[in-house]
């Protein structure tokens, strides 16, 4: 009995990782349960078993991917350490993230579902909307000490990563445009930080 949640779990992560690899590959609309299951190695009955609905299904690869980007961005706030060289890390590491091939190609069909589908968006909005994201956490903290304005946090989180965007998300998805090289990419991470210490700070 001991090892059927274990295989219970090994299952259901096949069938996610199938998905995963077929949503990225052929998109939502072209991917069928059917192959899905193929891919996973299980059958159709055991992927509904799992996710009553592909809908369900892509929901929790959508989750997956908003906990990878999470996940990634985690630096807890520090009062005795200048706020740049805190946000340098932080920026970094979502630098770091954006340029990830997967993280990309799964933003792609992510972005291109919610445009056909905005229901299901705003169905994921809603789940997600219960968490949040480490800048965030990080930018609160800040504010509370006294070391940042006093202004909505995640207004401000979204505006600092907007700054990124504009330079290593958009152009990459959209675009097919390469991976920032290095060097342009520390000088976008110092230059967003400066900006917007410039303004936010006290």
């Amino acid at each position: 009995m001991s090892d059927q949640p274990r295989l219970t779990d090994r299952k259901r992560e096949a069938i996610v990782q199938a998905a995963i690899e077929a949503f990225r590959s052929t998109g939502f609309d072209a991917t069928s349960m059917d192959k899905i299951a193929a891919s996973a190695g299980v059958s159709k009955r055991t992927v509904y078993n799992h996710f009553p609905s592909k809908d369900e299904l892509f929901a929790e690869i959508l989750l997956q991917l908003w906990h990878s980007s999470v996940a990634q961005i985690g630096l807890s706030y520090r009062s005795d350490q200048p706020l740049r060289a805190q946000l340098l890390e932080l920026i970094g590491q979502k630098l770091r993230l954006l340029d990830d091939a997967n993280f990309l190609d799964l933003a792609r069909v992510a972005i291109a579902e919610t445009i056909h589908a905005p229901e299901r968006a705003q169905s994921m909005m809603a789940r997600l909307s219960e968490r949040e994201e480490g800048i965030t956490v990080w930018l609160r903290a800040a504010i509370a000490d006294g070391r940042l304005r006093q202004v909505d946090a995640e207004f401000a989180a979204t505006q600092l990563q907007g700054m990124l965007k504009a330079f290593a998300f958009w152009p990459q998805v959209t675009l097919s445009c390469p991976p920032l090289p290095p060097a342009a990419r520390q000088q976008l991470a110092e230059s967003s930080v400066d900006m917007f210490l410039g303004y936010y700070a006290i």
